[in-house]
């Protein structure tokens, strides 16, 4: 079992909470809340479009390598998952906010 598409995801995932957080200054939860809910939804995304995929992505294939479609699959995964849960967490933690 190969654990490099993993750590792909969670490192986009990561970066991408990251750069929303940066971006979008009302979801910034700091850079370790946006890296702590990139990671979770780095994992999350990547996972999840790795068996919609059929697999292929989060194992690296049959032959136990990846190629340049499993990576970027990977990364694309993983950002989007990061990027969704950073905002999810935020919107979230803004609702809850008492006024």
């Amino acid at each position: 079992m190969s654990y490099l598409p993993l750590i792909i995801q969670l490192v986009s995932g990561a970066v991408a909470g990251n750069v929303l957080g940066t971006a979008v200054k009302s979801l910034n939860l700091g850079t370790v809340g946006n890296s702590i809910a990139g990671l979770l939804g780095g994992a999350l995304g990547g996972q999840l479009l790795a068996s919609i995929a059929g697999g292929g992505m989060a194992t690296g294939g049959a032959t136990g390598g990846m190629d340049l479609g499993a990576i970027l699959g990977s990364i694309g995964g993983g950002a989007f998952g990061g990027a969704v849960v950073t905002a999810g967490a935020a919107l979230l933690k803004m609702m809850l906010k008492p006024t």
